[in-house]
Parts: C-alpha cells; structure tokens; sequence
C-alpha cells in the first residue's frame, strides 16, 4: 500500500521526486565551506614564522663588528685609516653596543639612549637648567644624527619621554632659520637631532658646543630607495665633513662615542652623477 502510494506523488510532483538528489549537492558545499574555515588558522602560522625571521634579520651587530664596518666607511669616503696603535686605547669604548633585549626601533631610541648614560641618565638627558661651570647653554650630551629634517623629527619622537624639562633641539634646515636655531641654543640642551650640514653650520658659527658632547648617534634607516645617512648622495659628503672636522679626534682620545642605531645597510654602488646630487639638494 505505501508504495503504490509513493510512485503517484512522484507523479504529480516531479520536483519533489528530484529534492532528494538535491540534498547531498548541498552537503558538498557545506563540506567545502568547512575545508575554508581551516585556513586562518594556516595564516597565523605563516605570520608567526615571518616574525621570527624578521626577528633573525634584525640581530644587532657586535660593538667589534660594528666598529669594523664603521672603519671601512670612513676610509672609503675620505680615506683616512686608523691605524692599531690609535685604536687600541679606545676600541673597547669608541662604539656603544646597545641591549639585544630592546628592538632598535623609534619608539625604543630614548630607553636605549638612557641605558647608554648609565644611573646618570636623569641628570644628562632631563634636567633643564644651565649650571655654571659644568652644563653650558647650547652645549648637548646626545647628538642624533640621520639623513633628512623628516627622519630627524621621527627619531624625536622616540625622545619624548626624556625631553620634558629640557627639550630637544631640532637641527636641521627645512622650515627652521638659523638665527631661531642660535637663540634656543643659548639655553640648556640636553640632545639634538638633525643633519650633517646644518649641524656642522652650527658649530662653525659657536652656536652649538661640544664640550658635554658624550655620544653620536647614527641613524642607520634606510629610506624607501635604499639609501641611509652613509649612502645618500651629498648626505654623505656632509656627514663625513662634519665627522671628520668636528668628532674624529674627539673619538680618538676617548671623549666621544658612536652608537650605530638600527641594521647595518647594505651600501648600494653609487656613482658620481652631478644631476644626481642637484635633486638632493
């Protein structure tokens, strides 16, 4: 009885005799859909994997090593060579090696900074007033130095925490006259941050002083093209200018120090092209 009643349903209804092959179609999509679900879980693996090599890229250099690489840009761009005798009484302490605890980012530059100062940090980098005979007006303990204005405002940024009594100077050109630049220099600074050319301008006219000056630091980021403040065209004639003139024998006698912050580039092979140095300018 049931059956006969089943085929003449079918009958009348054939679309309701074609739902049940309808059915499994249905299943099979769902099955897909589940397949799917599966991949985020595929993609926060691949990221986990790329911040670790990310992470083994970015391992800071030895003070030795840096030190080594260091040399070898100084006699390649003016070719002046320290000799073993004049390295051995300062190789130990003439390069700053920073903590691997702390990533050598912006926002890490002021806790690296007051590491390198030592418990004497607050007194260097945050006191705000002028004290006779021992702190000069315009005289800082940390210069930062990098290849343009808009990197030198980034890298204060990571200061912020140190610049509250006694903010940074900016020393650079762009938007910033020299005369303005002399008058912040007659009270207390602590750290500035700028370019080779306007620094050493600075010096020049005994604007900015360096007898508290304790450490360089030397902004090794590369822009969008590859270039840092060791490789960028005229940029780096002006940094060894003012390194040459003005911290190399300072160096040598033990009085300053060089912190290469961030990774070591690469230097691309450049060539002397002058319409290539009039766009930096």
């Amino acid at each position: 009885m049931s059956t006969t009643e089943v085929k003449p349903s079918a009958a009348k209804n054939p679309k309701k005799a074609r739902n049940p092959s309808l059915g499994p179609k249905k299943d099979l999509k769902k099955k897909k859909k589940t397949k799917k679900s599966k991949a985020p879980a595929f993609d926060d693996n691949t990221v986990e994997r790329n911040d670790q090599s990310d992470g083994e890229e970015q391992q800071p250099a030895s003070g030795s090593e840096q030190l080594t690489f260091f040399l070898k840009q100084l006699e390649s761009a003016i070719g002046v060579r320290v000799s073993a005798l004049e390295l051995d009484p300062i190789k130990d302490k003439c390069v700053v090696e920073l903590s691997e605890k702390l990533d050598q980012n912006v926002s890490n530059l002021g806790e690296h900074i007051k590491m390198c100062c030592g418990s004497s940090w607050r007194e260097t980098l945050c006191e705000g007033e002028a004290v006779e005979g021992e702190v000069d007006p315009g005289n800082p303990a940390v210069l930062v130095v990098s290849s343009s204005a808009l990197r030198s405002l980034e890298l204060l940024r990571g200061l912020n925490s140190l610049t509250k009594q006694c903010p940074a100077l900016k020393l650079f050109s762009k938007h910033l006259k020299v005369e303005e630049q002399v008058t912040l220099l007659k009270k207390r600074v602590n750290i500035g941050s700028g370019t080779p050319s306007r620094i050493k301008k600075l010096i020049d006219i005994e604007a900015l002083g360096l007898s508290r000056l304790d450490m360089i630091v030397l902004d090794m980021h590369t822009d969008v093209k590859g270039f840092s403040l060791f490789t960028l065209p005229q940029v780096r004639d002006e940094f060894w200018d003012l390194y040459k003139t003005c911290f190399h024998q300072r160096v040598l006698e033990g009085n300053l120090r060089i912190c290469l912050y961030g990774p070591m580039p690469a230097a691309p092979k450049l060539k002397n092209n002058k319409k290539q140095r009039q766009n930096q300018d």
